[in-house]
């Protein structure tokens, strides 16, 4: 049975003082409740050590918004999976597409970052998700199969059995508009053929894949309802307790 994953990007969002307010409000919110699936939680690099202090014992999880390939050296401003690892961080998101869009980073550099987070014990989520133009060029399953390809290359199958992936269309992040179940329930499909081709069926079946872009409390159920959506990446909605929590807990 594959895992349920729901996770929280905080983004460029909270300090450590309310990091660490918002961590105890959603756990005094799952007291008593039985989610079911994984609860992650990702908030900024300063935050970090105030919200795994405030989960420390609990069932909630805290990964890293991003990391660098590297373990050591002088790469002023970055931060390693060592680092990371060291604070309590178990997850870490790989390729999300603020990073690939905003700051340029590129498939290569994606695979690099997945493989570091894997070196040091952590549970990569692999982003991957298509541009506007390219979904209304009817490119989005080769993007997103380039996209699986280039990162997972090489690894072998006990690597791959740590990965998580994440569809996050671009167009669908931040605007509003999210897409739909089916194009949803499409896209992962695709996705879970892709890994079987390149580790196997058992491993493709095993894959948490997630849907990430635009959810809110509001779509929540209809999205973990479509086949192959086994989470849900969570954005603006994860910054308040009470929406991340009907998220969770959804009607």
């Amino acid at each position: 049975m594959r895992r349920r994953i729901v996770a929280g990007n905080w983004k460029m969002n909270k300090d450590h003082r309310e990091g660490a307010r918002l961590a105890q409000e959603l756990l005094d919110g799952l007291e008593g409740g039985d989610p079911v699936c994984e609860v992650v939680l990702f908030p900024p690099y300063t935050a970090l050590p105030a919200v795994t202090e405030i989960l420390a014992g609990s069932a909630v999880r805290v990964g890293a918004q991003d990391l660098y390939f590297e373990e050591r050296g002088a790469y002023t401003g970055e931060i390693s999976a060592t680092m990371l690892s060291a604070l309590g961080v178990s997850f870490a998101l790989a390729g999300h597409s603020e990073r690939r869009h905003v700051f340029g980073e590129n498939d290569e550099t994606v695979a690099r970052k997945l493989r570091a987070a894997l070196g040091a014990g952590l549970e990569p989520i692999l982003c991957v998700g298509e541009l506007l133009e390219e979904r209304e060029a009817g490119n989005a399953s080769r993007v997103v199969e380039t996209q699986v390809r280039t990162s997972l290359e090489g690894l072998s199958a006990d690597e791959f059995s740590r990965v998580v992936v994440a569809y996050e269309p671009v167009w669908a992040i931040g605007t509003g508009r999210t897409a739909t179940p089916d194009d949803a329930a499409q896209i992962h499909t695709v996705i879970r053929g892709i890994l079987g081709s390149i580790f196997d069926a058992e491993a493709s079946s095993l894959t948490p894949i997630l849907y990430g872009g635009s959810v809110k409390p509001s779509n929540a159920r209809e999205l973990l309802d479509a086949e192959n959506v086994d989470g849900l990446l969570v954005g603006g909605a994860s910054l308040e307790a009470e929406s991340f929590l009907s998220i969770i807990f959804p009607a």
